[in-house]
């Protein structure tokens, strides 16, 4: 069985910063696309920053030129960087990744940014 967990979530003051990693781990022979979700409260879930195996990289237009995704292929891993964090980025944030070609998901991580 393969899982990916996440980790790095907390309450923040807007404008402060948050770094979020998510580790895949199991028996994986194929690591694809992994990315980062978040759904906020009464919202649907929506896509916040994704990245392929070849590194190339797609942000919601709400965050970009604010966040980072990034992966290490080796270690099996995606991060968020979040700098200058505002209140509307307060969700629980999911990581997700295509793992021997089946798309995982985690249990997600709170983000609070407090105004």
């Amino acid at each position: 069985q393969v899982h990916v967990v996440e980790s790095g979530g907390g309450l923040v003051q807007a404008g402060g910063t948050l770094r979020l990693s998510c580790a895949a781990s199991g028996s994986i022979f194929s690591l694809g696309f992994m990315g980062w979700y978040r759904q906020a409260p009464g919202k649907q879930r929506e896509m916040v920053a994704d990245i392929d195996s070849r590194g190339s990289t797609n942000y919601a237009d709400s965050v970009r030129d604010r966040f980072t995704i990034s992966r290490d292929n080796a270690k099996r891993t995606v991060s968020l960087q979040m700098n200058s964090l505002k209140p509307e980025d307060t969700a629980v944030y999911y990581c997700c990744a295509d793992l021997n070609f089946r798309r995982v998901w985690g249990q997600g991580t709170q983000v609070t940014v407090s105004s």
